[in-house]
């Protein structure tokens, strides 16, 4: 809380709003979104920095002052935006619906709903669906393809959707919040090994990792609490497959995901020409998913980023109260 010039009571109070806001209303198509000009920023930086001409150290060092400065930028504007809203009263509803318009609960579950309802238009419909949400080739993906990728998708994108957002907040406030989906906007971005961005987007790459890591793994716990009675079956299937993904942080939600719906989810898949040989998680589960998985996904979304998200604000404030 060092970064926020709210008390944690208010930060709690702003959280468990944005929550419900997001869950009910979403983004406004009107509103011009932070990350569009988060985007717009990194780009300039992108254009003005990342030059062919410059070497690969050269890149690298100021590719990592990029983030240094971009993360700065972020972090002060956050401040100074909670420090103008302390001063108007109610402000702190303001900022509740700030961070409202910086999590992904409605938009991400709208875009999964899209794909499952798309099937009924057959596999067409349903491929052009996916593609929105996920960077494989899915000319190349069947039905169980589909559903699993986008399965898979809705359980990574709610750890730096939902979960990492909510976590920086808790942590930083409004700065912290704002310096994450800098960050985030920025390896997704930047954050590639290609020849481009390999050593400008170092940073950027590494960086989200780290920022990722505790959400990822605090995800899983979501997904596994939301599971029931199988809570410690599907922690100890996160535990144990989410190690052996591609991805550092990725296989965390996505291997908790398939222990909950007894899913093998990930394994191998295309990106155009390339084709990854990666992990199953949760082997044991059935690689055939349908559409019907993707309803009981989302109903798992629900209850891991809305019932129990306001079941710990209202923990944490219980907590703050009685110490």
């Amino acid at each position: 809380m060092l970064l926020s010039i709210w008390e944690p009571e208010v930060i709690l109070a702003c959280l468990a709003v944005a929550l419900v806001l997001d869950a009910f209303i979403g983004d406004p198509r009107w509103l011009p979104h932070p990350v569009a000009a988060a985007g717009a920023v990194i780009g300039w930086a992108d254009r003005a920095l990342n030059r062919p001409t410059f070497g690969a150290m050269a890149r690298l060092v100021l590719g990592v002052l990029a983030v240094v400065l971009l993360l700065a930028g972020a972090a002060a504007i956050g401040w100074g935006l909670s420090w103008l809203l302390a001063l108007v009263p109610g402000g702190w509803l303001i900022e509740a619906a700030c961070v409202a318009l910086l999590l992904a609960q409605r938009s991400l579950y709208i875009h999964v709903r899209a794909v499952r309802r798309a099937f009924a238009g057959g596999l067409g419909p349903a491929r052009a669906a996916v593609a929105h949400i996920v960077g494989r080739d899915p000319a190349q993906l069947d039905e169980a393809g589909i559903c699993r990728a986008t399965i898979e998708s809705l359980a990574e994108n709610n750890s730096d959707g939902v979960v990492a957002p909510v976590f920086w907040y808790l942590l930083f406030g409004l700065p912290g919040l704002l310096a994450y989906k800098m960050l985030n906007t920025a390896d997704s971005m930047i954050g590639y090994r290609n020849a481009r961005y390999r050593a400008f987007g170092w940073a950027a790459a590494r960086l989200d990792d780290l920022a990722n890591f505790l959400p990822a793994r605090l995800g899983a716990l979501m997904f596994a609490a939301a599971a029931g009675g199988r809570a410690g079956s599907v922690w100890r299937t996160a535990a144990r497959d989410g190690p052996r993904h591609e991805s550092v942080n990725a296989g965390w939600p996505e291997a908790a995901m398939a222990g909950a719906l007894d899913l093998a989810l990930a394994g191998p898949r295309h990106y155009g020409e390339v084709e990854t040989d990666g992990a199953w998680m949760n082997p044991d589960g059935a690689r055939d998913a349908t559409p019907a998985d993707i309803g009981r996904a989302l109903r798992l979304y629900l209850v891991a980023t809305g019932l129990l998200w306001l079941a710990v604000v209202a923990a944490l404030a219980i907590a703050r109260e009685l110490s």
